[in-house]
């Protein structure tokens, strides 16, 4: 068992590889990155104020483009001025990245130069640079621990013999390191970016596949042992009418219904709870109906679409069971129908429901980025969607990694479960 768990975790390191590879490359190489996209407002905004302003059009492309230093400077700030490979490598923390610099330059015919890099403790940091040669500089300490190590390389030796330069500092530092990146939007660490939305989703996630299996398992049950009557024939109609409807078109209807729209005001139109001046004044009880109550409708349209498949798979799972010889056997020794029922048949029945517990699992928690728009929602879908539009490529991987690890990690669930309900199952 130890041996076949750890050929799947080994197994998950070349899947993880390969997902991100990819995702990281289309990224990096699709148009209309950070960089394109100030450009663009720039542009937009000297449009604009030409408009208003009566501009003439060589202004406005004065206006809108940028001088070859902020380019160079933005290039460097977002890590485009490395090889596609230098920055995954360096995103997977593998590779040391540039977390500080200071752009200077050494005039004609000068070797050395002090050069102010930060201030900590009160102390300004200084370093020493030199010029060894034409192509290398180094970098003396002063004022800095044996810790603090930075260097200096040439960008640009002009006409004129002065050469521009940069010192920086360098860190391993990488998701493998715990460290996602900082959101181009919010200027947070993508961490904090995704937390509190994380745990939203994992809420309804968990709370609508608990749900989903408390109603479809015992509703499929009843369906097979019903099978043919006008119950089992009405409760698939309803059913298939719901599976046909989407999740976030159920959610909007119920909102006219249900959300004080043209017929009844039972519950809020959206929110993951009440706003948090009104939330911190209520008593513990009264947090647990606010949260109940503006989460009915959400679950409903976030599970509804599971409700046919589980049911439907629980029912044909029994169904067939109970044709097999081994239940008509059980019935000839005289077992009682109950026993049959539910000790022989119904474990392996749950064989196909335990095998695809996992991927429901990585879907779910993945979150619906309709569904937590359609009820306002700042859930974890939400939060990829619109990083994916603004080119928030922080937030983007994070998210990618985070679901190829719950979708891989799901996997290992499914074999579980599936042991835990099938003795026949050996991990060899």
């Amino acid at each position: 068992m130890a041996t076949y768990f750890l050929r799947r975790i080994l197994l998950m390191i070349p899947t993880f590889l390969g997902s991100t590879v990819l995702v990281f490359t289309i990224l990096q190489m699709a148009p209309g990155g950070p960089i394109e996209q100030i450009m663009l407002q720039l542009q937009m905004g000297g449009a604009m104020g030409a408009e208003g302003g009566g501009g003439a059009s060589g202004d406005i492309a004065s206006g809108s483009s940028l001088p070859p230093e902020a380019l160079k400077e933005l290039e460097r700030f977002y890590g485009f001025d490395k090889p596609i490979y230098q920055r995954y490598l360096s995103w997977l923390g593998i590779w040391p990245r540039e977390i500080k610099h200071r752009n200077f330059k050494l005039k004609k015919a000068e070797t050395y130069i002090e050069k102010r890099v930060g201030k900590r403790d009160g102390k300004i940091w200084k370093v020493d640079i030199h010029l060894v040669d034409e192509t290398t500089l180094k970098v003396f300490k002063k004022n800095g621990s044996p810790s603090d190590v930075w260097y200096a390389s040439i960008d640009e030796i002009k006409g004129d013999g002065s050469i521009d330069a940069v010192v920086f500092q360098k860190e391993f530092s990488g998701i493998l390191t715990g460290n996602l990146g900082k959101s181009y939007t919010f200027l947070q660490p993508v961490t904090e970016v995704m937390k509190p939305r994380f745990k939203i989703s994992l809420f309804f996630g968990l709370t609508g596949i608990f749900l989903s299996y408390l109603i479809c398992i015992p509703l499929g049950i009843k369906k097979a042992l019903n099978h043919g009557s006008i119950f089992d024939f009405g409760s698939s109609v309803i059913i298939f009418i719901a599976y046909s409807i989407p999740g976030w078109a159920l959610g909007g209807v119920l909102l006219v219904l249900f959300g004080g729209g043209s017929f009844f005001d039972v519950f809020p139109l959206g929110g993951f709870r009440s706003p948090s001046e009104i939330w911190e004044t209520l008593t513990p009880i009264q947090k647990v109906i606010d949260q109940i109550h503006h989460m009915i409708l959400p679950i409903i349209a976030w599970s509804i679409a599971s409700f046919a498949t589980l049911t439907i798979l629980m029912k044909n799972s029994l169904l067939e069971n109970l044709s097999q010889d081994y239940v008509r056997t059980a019935f000839a020794k005289g077992l009682r129908e109950k026993r049959v029922i539910w000790v022989h048949a119904m474990r392996n029945s749950l064989i196909p429901i335990a095998s695809g517990i996992g991927h429901i699992l990585g879907v779910v928690i993945a979150g619906s980025y309709f569904i937590e728009r359609m009820f306002n929602i700042d859930g974890f879908g939400r939060m990829a969607y619109e990083a994916i539009l603004s080119r928030d490529y922080p937030v983007t991987l994070g998210f990618l990694v985070i679901v190829v690890i719950i979708r891989l990690l799901g996997n290992i669930i499914s074999d579980l479960a599936l042991a835990t309900v099938d003795p026949r199952i050996r991990f060899k």
